[in-house]
């Protein structure tokens, strides 16, 4: 369970956000600048939250004022960024491996296979980020984010700049994921179509403050 207070301040407003994470997928939504990257940044550590807040997840402590402040290369947290982030000068299979290359062993290098399997990229693994399609790089981004094994899975708009075609694949790769991984999966999107197809709750942010939550379970 990941349970965040986070309070921020924000060039035009405070943020006071408090929300719990079961084994679910949920889906932050809101106009742009308010707050829904910032949240993802915090949990993983990537942007420092102000006095108060309190990040934790499955019982360890991530943050809990500045003498409690986790590195983020020490959080299991897999973060999928909108531009996936794969190094251009890896071929697939290294990108796959590099938050694991520190443990690669042989239940490591199993999972690793096990991804690209399910994923369906194995003939793409000797080949560079830029020989490959948009719906190609979401696919080793995602078997990157989840060969460390994490305990939470964040990602901030991963489908935007894909065809509507590959866009819905992939929204139907990420469900099949999760249904697999059991972990909490956190979604930032502008798309509510999206939004309603992929969020268990879906979180509606504004100017650093939760306006409503709307349990999507029923309709999915």
């Amino acid at each position: 369970m990941l349970d965040v207070q986070l309070r921020k301040k924000m060039p035009h407003f405070e943020m006071d956000v408090q929300l719990t994470v079961e084994r679910e997928i949920l889906v932050l939504v809101g106009p742009s600048g308010s707050g829904k990257t910032t949240i993802l940044n915090a949990i993983a550590g990537l942007d420092t939250p102000d006095e108060g807040s309190s990040i934790t997840l499955n019982g360890q402590v991530y943050f809990k004022g500045k003498g409690q402040c986790l590195a983020p290369q020490q959080r299991h947290v897999g973060y999928l960024f909108q531009d996936y982030a794969l190094f251009p000068h890896m071929i697939v299979e290294k990108n796959i491996a590099y938050g694991v290359k520190q443990k690669m062993d042989q239940a490591a290098r199993a999972r690793i296979d096990q991804l690209v399997n399910v994923l369906g990229i194995g003939h793409l693994t000797k080949k560079y980020p830029h020989q490959i399609s948009g719906g190609e790089k979401q696919r080793v981004a995602l078997a990157r984010a989840l060969a460390t094994e994490p305990s939470v899975l964040l990602l901030d708009e991963p489908l935007s700049a894909l065809d509507r075609e590959t866009r819905l694949q992939c929204q139907d790769e990420l469900l099949r994921l999760h249904e697999m991984w059991k972990i909490p999966f956190i979604i930032v999107t502008h798309d509510m179509d999206e939004a309603e197809k992929l969020g268990d709750r879906i979180l509606f942010l504004d100017k650093g403050t939760v306006r409503e939550v709307v349990d999507n379970t029923s309709a999915k």
